[in-house]
């Protein structure tokens, strides 16, 4: 499977000059590189406009899963939406929406951690339901940038058999050693695939740390992106590899179930 991330620049507030340079940016990397898969960064829509959500948010996420569904079926791939502000009754989730090539929904997660340092948990609802969803065949999970730095919560499932991580990530720069060890410490733990997608740029508060990567399930780097550029990053994975290193290092069988 081929996977793209694309790396781009978030305009603070403006959702509709954001879907229009990211959507450029699609275009772009299918031409390029026709990809099996593509993952937009978290909060693309609106970045962390935080006081103005109840505004500028996604009812229901229909602008998002209408634009999304298009744009996959469009052009056959699979599109794993990073995440949107999603306004559902009174609240605001910070929600991923994915769809296969035909442009069907495959996968919808709220983040489930929200991050107190960026006041998130002011603004935005916790998401309860679970990351797993089925790409091409292959069964993916997804997390939310603070979400990876919950291992009892990303295990959960790969427990049951997933080979993928998906994380989109609006990741800031004074804590980029953090996002490099914790996404490579997931893929090590898991034995799977991190596809990383962060942001760059900076809003208001926060400049953010780019470095956007694709690691395989023995923890290398087999893409990653500029710290401060947009780039469309690229890679091409495997899920026989996550097979293999799973039967070399039984990690999952040599688990203490009877102790924790």
């Amino acid at each position: 499977m081929k996977i793209v991330c694309i790396q781009v620049d978030v305009q603070f507030g403006n959702p509709e000059k954001n879907m229009e340079h990211i959507e450029k940016k699609i275009r772009e990397a299918v031409r390029l590189y026709k990809p099996d898969s593509i993952v937009l960064p978290e909060l693309w829509d609106t970045g962390y406009d935080l006081t103005r959500l109840d505004e500028i948010s996604d009812e229901n996420g229909e602008k998002a899963k209408k634009w999304l569904s298009s744009l996959a079926k469009e052009f056959g791939i699979n599109l794993i939406g990073g995440s949107v502000a999603f306004r559902k009754g009174n609240d605001v989730y910070n929600t991923m929406l994915s769809f296969d090539r035909n442009g069907s929904h495959i996968g919808t997660y709220s983040k489930a951690h929200l991050i107190t340092l960026m006041e998130e948990e002011k603004y935005i609802a916790p998401g309860k339901e679970s990351g797993i969803f089925t790409v091409d065949g292959i069964l993916s999970s997804a997390a939310i940038c603070y979400d990876i730095r919950f291992p009892e919560w990303i295990r959960m499932p790969f427990i049951k058999g997933a080979k993928v991580l998906f994380v989109p990530a609006q990741w800031p720069i004074q804590r980029q050693t953090h996002w490099r060890a914790l996404l490579i410490a997931r893929a090590i733990e898991n034995q799977c695939y991190v596809v990383a997608c962060n942001r760059v740029g900076s809003d208001p508060n926060n400049t953010f740390a780019g470095q956007s990567m694709i690691i395989d399930p023995w923890g290398d780097i087999v893409a990653e992106a500029s710290v401060s550029e947009e780039e469309i990053l690229t890679a091409d994975i495997s899920p026989e590899l996550v097979d293999e290193v799973r039967a070399k290092v039984p990690v999952f069988n040599d688990r203490r179930i009877d102790l924790y």
